[in-house]
């Protein structure tokens, strides 16, 4: 879930039949569309020459597609059903509007839902939303998802884990959620502990923002199209007798994405980054030589003490799992404990709320955090998930 999702929609949107779901008002038309009814918060739609092309666009541009519930149960169902679908052989996920694909969910609710004394409705939220991720992961035929402006916390949990990633100039991607003192969730503990080295340490402590070069450099991303380009990759999906076998011979060799900041990092990265202490990490980069590690250990330390040492320890933990959704396992059971710190909903009300890019963490320094307190994230509870479990048996998508 993104941290940077300034939608105010509330999470606890019922779910109800598949094509009444989650409408919006003139303001969530797609774009080039010319017309004033409300429109589906997920267009659903069959493309191509037989309707082989299970089209999915997310349809909130003027929150950059930032999800709700709604939207979490339309995806969910477009997929159970089109897995099974002999007439559908790829999907094709896309955001509405020209500034990205997705920002994420909507913290903001979140922090109503704490405040309000019901907590629960974030917890009912991301569970829909993480189990949408692990049928993402696992989904029987190509899922190609088109990572065009920001993508973001949620926004990549509902691309990263695809079989065919493709980013543009206009790219943004990033795990912020350090930032609001959170952690990084929708299975981005398990893409960054298994990107390259320390990149995805760097990426999770910093919260940085990265474009289409380092994202493939930190392996949340398979191929660089330019954005100009891509009315001409849907046109040969949808004309193709098999769209499967033509996004497989596609040939994406003839472009190259701007140059990005990772591999020439690599070295101070993968040295400055390493080992399970926190605080050691943190003063290595501010004590480093390098302009670019002082610079990321100041970012750091301006995160919550609490979030980015729970979040280094689940980055460690994650390395080792055996699935993604072992790490979504995981991932709930932080969630769960986040709720109940102070630090998340001052971190939401800092950035989103009142914007004064000011918060006040508590406690206010890494010296200050308790192994007890960074325990209890990783504690089971009584409403785990089970996806690791399900998976393991065969029936991840049963549950």
């Amino acid at each position: 879930m993104s941290a940077l999702s300034a939608s105010s929609s509330p999470i606890g949107t019922p779910r109800s039949g598949f094509t009444t779901l989650g409408t919006t008002g003139a303001a969530g038309t797609p774009a080039g569309a010319g017309t004033s009814q409300p429109q589906p918060e997920v267009l659903v739609r069959r493309e191509g020459v037989r309707g082989q092309v299970g089209r999915l666009s997310l349809n909130r541009p003027k929150a950059i597609n930032a999800l709700t519930t709604a939207m979490v149960g339309l995806l969910d169902e477009a997929l159970a059903d089109w897995a099974n679908d002999p007439g559908v052989t790829v999907v094709l996920l896309d955001g509405a509007g020209e500034r990205g694909l997705c920002a994420g969910g909507d913290m903001r609710a979140v922090r109503a839902a704490v405040l309000a004394g019901s907590p629960e409705d974030a917890l009912a939220f991301w569970s829909a939303e993480y189990r949408l991720n692990a049928r993402i992961r696992r989904f029987p035929k190509p899922y190609i998802a088109i990572m065009d402006g920001v993508v973001m916390g949620g926004g990549l949990g509902l691309s990263a884990h695809g079989d065919v990633r493709i980013v543009t100039e206009r790219s943004v991607l990033a795990m912020p959620e350090v930032g609001i003192g959170f952690v990084p969730d929708v299975g981005g503990t398990w893409l960054l502990s298994h990107a390259p080295g320390e990149l995805g340490t760097h990426l999770a402590l910093t919260g940085r923002h990265i474009g289409a070069a380092d994202a493939l450099a930190a392996g949340l991303a398979d191929h660089y199209l330019p954005a100009a380009e891509l009315p001409a990759l849907l046109e040969v999906l949808r004309t193709a007798a098999d769209p499967a076998e033509a996004i497989a011979a596609y040939d994406f060799s003839a472009h190259t994405p701007p140059p990005g900041e990772l591999a020439g990092a690599r070295e101070w990265i993968d040295d400055l980054y390493r080992g399970d202490d926190i605080t050691r990490i943190v003063s290595r980069l501010t004590h480093s030589v390098k302009p670019a590690a002082r610079h990321a250990g100041a970012e750091v330390a301006t995160k919550s003490p609490t979030a980015i040492a729970a979040t280094l320890r689940a980055l460690r933990a994650a390395a080792t799992m055996q699935c993604l959704e072992d790490a979504l396992d995981q991932e709930f059971r932080m969630a769960s404990a986040a709720l109940s710190t102070p630090d998340l909903v001052e971190g939401v009300r800092a950035a989103l709320v009142d914007k004064d890019r000011s918060p006040r963490w508590s406690p206010s320094s890494l010296a200050d955090v308790s192994t007890a307190e960074i325990d209890r994230f990783f504690a089971p509870t009584t409403a785990d998930l089970g996806l690791g479990l399900a998976a393991a048996l065969g029936e991840v998508h049963d549950l």
